[in-house]
C-alpha cells in the first residue's frame, strides 16, 4: 500500500525562483522531503520510461553503505553524448563520470572493453559506454548536505561529479527496457513501439501493472476498419478506416476513409455532440492521410487533410497549429487544422 502527493513547482517567501534545474527542484522541496525524517531519497526522471525494480537498487544500496548510487545502462557510442557517462571498478563503486562528453578521445576513454566488462562483471557489449539514468538513491543526509554546501542546480551536470570526487557513489547496471523520452523522436518511437507483437515494453504482462486514475468510458468502437498492430484506447471510435501500426488513445475519433500510419493520436478529454459551427470535430475527419505524426489532445483535423511531411523535414519548423521535430509532425493540442490541408 502507499500513495503519491503531487509536489507542484511553487514561489515562496524563501524562493521566489521556478525550478532551474533537476537538483534545485529537490532542493526547494528539501523541506517537505525531509519532514518525515526518512533514511534515503529515491530520485525518480520524469521524462523516462522503464521496467526497473527499483527494490532492489534500494537494496544494492544499503549494503554497500553508500552516500549515493546511481543507476546506469549500457548505450550505443552513438547516444553517449547524451547522457552523464562513467568507468565502474570491481566494486560498482563510480571512479570516474563526465556529463554529456562530445570529443572522441572523452568517449573512448570511458568506452567498455572487454575487459573492463569482465572485471566489473557487467552487462555490455565492446564500444557501449555506461551512462547515467538519471535515477538516484541518496542518503538523506547526504542529499541535504550536497544541496545545502553547493550551488549547482542540475543532478547530471553539477551534483553528481562532486559526489564522486567526495563522497562514496556507486553504480547499480540495469540492462533491462529503459528509454529516455525526453525528445519528440523517442516519445513518438515508444509509443509506437507498444504495437509490436512482441513489444520490448509489454503493457499486457500480469507481473507489472500498469495504474493510472480510473476512467468510467466504454469500449473502443469499431466499424468496417482495416486494422493492423494498433491499440484502441478506451472510448475511442474508429469507423471505415485503415490504421497502421498507431495508437488510437482515449476518446480518440478516426473517420471513414482515413489512414493512418506510425500516428500516436492523444485522443480527446470530452465528447461533443456536434462541432461548434465553422470547425471539423474533434479527431481525424474524413478521407485523410497521416504518417509518423503525433495528434496532441483535442486536435481537430478537417476532411481529405494530408500530413505527411513529404519532403522529409526534420526539425526547424513550427506554427501557431504544429511543429516537426525529430521528422515527427506534432499537431499541437486543441488547434484546427482545415479541410484539405497539405503539411
Amino acid at each position: 500500500s502507499g500513495f503519491v502527493n503531487i509536489l507542484a513547482a511553487e514561489q515562496t517567501g524563501t524562493s521566489r525562483e521556478w525550478y532551474q534545474g533537476t537538483a534545485d527542484a529537490v532542493r526547494q522541496m528539501l523541506f517537505r522531503l525531509t519532514a518525515d525524517a526518512p533514511d534515503e531519497v529515491l530520485i525518480l526522471s520524469g521524462d523516462q520510461l522503464y521496467l526497473m525494480p527499483l527494490e532492489k537498487m534500494i537494496e544494492t544500496h544499503r549494503s554497500n553503505d553508500a552516500d549515493v548510487t546511481v543507476a546506469v545502462t549500457p548505450v550505443p557510442r552513438s547516444d553517449a553524448p547524451g547522457f552523464g557517462v562513467m568507468h565502474l571498478d570491481g566494486t560498482s563503486h563510480i571512479a570516474e563520470f563526465v556529463e554529456k562528453p562530445q570529443e572522441d578521445e572523452v568517449l573512448d576513454h570511458f568506452s567498455l572493453t572487454a575487459e573492463t566488462i569482465a572485471k566489473a562483471g557487467i552487462p555490455g557489449a565492446p564500444g557501449e559506454l555506461l551512462a547515467s539514468m538519471g535515477i538516484y538513491v541518496f542518503k538523506t543526509e547526504v542529499l541535504v548536505d550536497l544541496l545545502e554546501s553547493e550551488p549547482g542546480v542540475d543532478f547530471g551536470k553539477e551534483i553528481i561529479p562532486v559526489a564522486v570526487r567526495d563522497r562514496s557513489v556507486f553504480g547499480y547496471v540495469y540492462d533491462g527496457y529503459w528509454r529516455d523520452i525526453g525528445t519528440i523522436g523517442s516519445f513518438h518511437q515508444a509509443n509506437i513501439e507498444l504495437t509490436l507483437p512482441v513489444p520490448p515494453l509489454d503493457l499486457y504482462d500480469p507481473d507489472y501493472p500498469i495504474y493510472t486514475h480510473p476512467r468510467f468510458l466504454p469500449g473502443a468502437k469499431v466499424g468496417a476498419c482495416d486494422i493492423s498492430a494498433t491499440i484502441l484506447c478506451d472510448g475511442s471510435i474508429v469507423d471505415g478506416a485503415t490504421l497502421r501500426d498507431s495508437v488510437i488513445g482515449v476518446r480518440g475519433r478516426v473517420r471513414s476513409g482515413s489512414t493512418l500510419e506510425r500516428t500516436l493520436v492523444m485522443g480527446a478529454g470530452y465528447y461533443e455532440a456536434e462541432p461548434p459551427p465553422g470547425l471539423p470535430g474533434v479527431g481525424v475527419g474524413h478521407g485523410c492521410e497521416i504518417r509518423n505524426a503525433i495528434l496532441d489532445v483535442n486536435a481537430r483535423i478537417g476532411d481529405n487533410v494530408r500530413i505527411i511531411n513529404a519532403a522529409g523535414v526534420k526539425d526547424g519548423v513550427e506554427t501557431d497549429t504544429y511543429a516537426i521535430r525529430d521528422g515527427v509532425v506534432v499537431i499541437k493540442g486543441s488547434a484546427v487544422i482545415p479541410p484539405g490541408t497539405v503539411i
